[in-house]
């Protein structure tokens, strides 16, 4: 074998995408092993059918290329995963379901994950390590900065620019922006599960309801 696969994360985010990495493999035919990586872990173990290791034990794999994808919620974590991954010359792995749909001039960059009834259509631009759960999409001229998460359900319309780190919440609406006018939603920021956004949303802050608004601690 001269590739070893993993899914750093064992958690429920990377039971899920474990089986899309596999689909994916058999797509291109290509034969190679998928580990879990677990920093909890201090000795092997088996996980739904996969071997799971901690980084040390994936590091010691005796196999010239190793490619990771990052299947860990939280975007800070995400971001230290993947410069441990630069520094010691791994690979970020991008995973995507069969049925994900991809339109024109679509700009992903490394170490994506999209799951089942994933669309993404034209003329998008979007960062690094990029999350996408089941049945979000992404939709025209819109841009997309690094370690954004989109939990399941998320309608992202068109014109709208969404900077690193943000998490969009399940079922969560964005209202469409315009070219002149992007809706843009800040660095850092969360949108609450079911929101509706129908204005731009301030770095760091989180937003709840329909419309929209900013939560406030009482």
């Amino acid at each position: 074998m001269t590739k070893l696969y993993a899914i750093y994360g064992v958690s429920g985010c990377g039971r899920s995408l474990m089986p899309v990495a596999r689909q994916q493999l058999a797509r291109i035919q290509e034969h190679a092993e998928i580990v879990f990586i677990d920093d909890a872990l201090d000795e092997s173990a088996i996980v739904n059918g996969h071997r799971a290791m901690n980084y040390q034990q994936f590091k010691a794999e005796p196999v010239p290329f190793k490619a990771v994808l990052i299947a860990i919620a939280n975007s800070q974590v995400r971001e230290k995963i993947a410069l441990k991954l630069e520094q010691d010359d791994i690979s970020l792995w991008s995973v995507q379901a069969d049925n994900t749909l991809l339109m024109d001039e679509v700009e992903l960059g490394a170490g994506y994950a999209l799951s089942p009834f994933v669309t993404i259509t034209s003329n998008i631009k979007i960062g690094k390590c990029f999350h996408a759960n089941l049945y979000s999409y992404v939709e025209h001229d819109c841009v997309i900065g690094d370690f954004v998460t989109f939990a399941p359900g998320v309608k992202c319309n068109g014109n709208i620019h969404i900077e690193d780190h943000a998490y969009i919440g399940a079922g969560a609406v964005i209202k469409q922006g315009t070219p002149a006018q992007p809706l843009v939603i800040g660095r850092g920021a969360v949108v609450g599960m079911g929101a509706v956004v129908t204005k731009s949303v301030p770095a760091g802050v989180t937003v709840v309801g329909n419309p929209a608004r900013i939560l406030t601690s009482k």
